[in-house]
């Protein structure tokens, strides 16, 4: 194996408003650093398109849904949401200007460049947080993967999405029988019991093998009605 592939190779590096935002390219995969911990990188994308086809399928053929995807990430999920007919308007909450920079203008582009272009996308740039909280919109089904998982957070304020108030402000922006969906890097039994209590329903997770370590998981949820 070359140098190359040993070393990764920063492509780009900025101060967001959230701290450190790095762009890398490591062998044929680009990366994304946050403040010094690694976020993604474009290696498998299984876990990120179980996120929105299971929350798709607990919809029980709901012609044309809307679903509002939180973080952008590499854009394995809106890649994979706009890749067929079967969602309505897809929505991406995404709180870093320069990760939407790398997709429309960067190397994320190979990734995202055929969903952006597709009229049922638009991105928002905002803090999901704030935006659960604020925003009159709503939505069939939540996908979340903003961090590691609800313990594994990538800033200290958005473990506040994963506490009761956070939890009732996602099944605000969800309609009656709605999908919360939310990717994590381990399953966690703990986070099934606080969807139970916030009052959603038919709560599982399904899980993604790894090759080494815990299996990904996709924690998902139904918002009664």
């Amino acid at each position: 194996m070359t140098a190359l592939y040993d070393s990764p190779v920063v492509l780009d590096r900025r101060d967001g408003p959230y701290g450190e935002v790095v762009l890398r390219r490591h062998g044929p995969l680009l990366q994304i650093i946050a403040n010094g911990c690694f976020l993604m990188d474009t290696s498998d994308g299984r876990s990120e398109r179980l996120l929105v086809d299971a929350a798709r399928a607990a919809l029980d053929g709901r012609p044309e849904p809307d679903v509002l995807i939180g973080g952008l990430g590499v854009g394995f999920s809106l890649a994979h949401a706009a890749a067929g007919p079967g969602w309505g308007r897809i929505t991406v909450v995404e709180r870093e200007p320069a990760v939407i920079g790398w997709h429309l203008r960067g190397p994320l582009a190979e990734v995202s460049g055929g969903a952006l272009a597709d009229p049922r996308t638009r991105i928002v740039e905002a803090d999901l947080v704030a935006y659960v909280n604020e925003t009159s919109d709503t939505f069939d089904a939540l996908c979340l993967d903003i961090d590691n998982g609800p313990g594994w957070t990538v800033t200290e304020d958005n473990g506040s999405l994963y506490s009761p108030a956070g939890l009732a402000a996602c099944a605000r922006v969800l309609r009656p029988g709605g999908v919360l969906a939310v990717w994590s890097a381990q399953p966690s039994p703990e986070f099934e019991g606080s969807l139970r209590n916030a009052g959603f329903r038919q709560v599982r997770t399904e899980e993604v093998p790894v090759a080494r370590g815990v299996p990904d998981a996709v924690h998902l949820a139904v918002r009664p009605g």
